[in-house]
């Protein structure tokens, strides 16, 4: 591997303001923000729009859709496929 192209790779936090929800992992994504974390080091902070803690589908208020039902309707609405 040539030397000096891969990004750099370290400690990042990742904040949901929304839910207001943070984790910290590792990535090569920077930020110029920075956060103190619970052990005291200070991360650079990147703010995502949606997370785990605030995902309709992990969260469990993701609305189930009633698929047949549109298609019945759709059906009664503009007939059937091949029944001219």
């Amino acid at each position: 591997m040539k030397p000096g192209i891969q990004p750099a790779y370290g400690p990042v936090v990742f904040r949901d303001r929304s839910a207001d929800f943070a984790f910290l992992t590792r990535s090569t994504a920077t930020s110029d923000k920075t956060i103190e974390w619970e052990d005291g080091n200070t991360y650079p902070v990147i703010d995502v729009e949606i997370s785990s803690a605030s995902h309709p589908f992990y969260t469990g208020t993701a609305r189930v859709l009633d698929t047949a039902g549109r298609v019945e309707r759709f059906e009664r609405r503009y007939g059937k496929r091949g029944a001219r």
